[in-house]
């Protein structure tokens, strides 16, 4: 992200946001790989489980007013039942009663986390392939890392479009790569604990 860096004026949000964010996002994604979560079924339930804390965390926020009023059809987009319907199906059991752990997140803040969880949406498709070779699907164990009827493409450039277009300072850009970088570090920590 050279040229975001250099001329960040030239770059749009999302652009910026990720050159902000690259350094947390690729540790995280080296510790996600080195946990081996496709390496067998009893590995990918412990996936399953770092994936059920975060979403907990995110899910209150796909449902709040305020964001669906900037990005709508956010709450469309929420990937929780999904996962706790994927658990059902590794496990056979009922996945725990979590709540977010974030409290109340100021706009800001909240916007980096749903960065966050939709870029981790975009991403899935590679995922989603190696959760084939575990013998799951987009109907079994892996529903969470199906892509959108409409394409995961396109549905992210839809999200990118209206995340660009919100209104923002660059005091509140700054708060947003925040707030990314705090849900890369949550999930970083839920690794550890999980596949500790």
């Amino acid at each position: 992200m050279q040229i975001e860096l250099d001329n960040p004026a030239a770059a749009t949000r999302i652009q910026r946001l990720k050159a902000m964010t690259d350094a947390t996002h690729d540790r995280l994604d080296k510790r996600i790989m080195a946990a081996q979560p496709f390496a067998s079924k009893e590995r990918y339930a412990q996936f399953l489980d770092v994936q059920h804390g975060f979403h907990a965390d995110v899910a209150p926020l796909y449902a709040a007013p305020e964001l669906n009023r900037l990005l709508p059809g956010l709450a469309d987009r929420c990937r929780f039942q999904a996962i706790k319907q994927d658990i059902r199906d590794i496990t056979g059991n009922e996945p725990a009663a979590i709540e977010s752990r974030n409290g109340a997140l100021d706009l800001p803040t909240a916007l980096g986390w749903v960065y966050v969880a939709e870029g981790s949406n975009l991403g899935a498709a590679f995922l989603l392939k190696e959760a084939i070779k575990l013998g799951l699907s987009e109907d079994a164990g892996a529903r969470h890392l199906a892509g959108h009827p409409d394409g995961r493409g396109l549905h992210w450039r839809n999200f990118v479009s209206a995340y660009n277009a919100l209104p923002m300072s660059e005091a509140d850009e700054l708060k947003v790569a925040e707030g990314a970088k705090a849900a890369f570090n949550r999930v970083h920590a839920l690794v550890e604990e999980t596949f500790a």
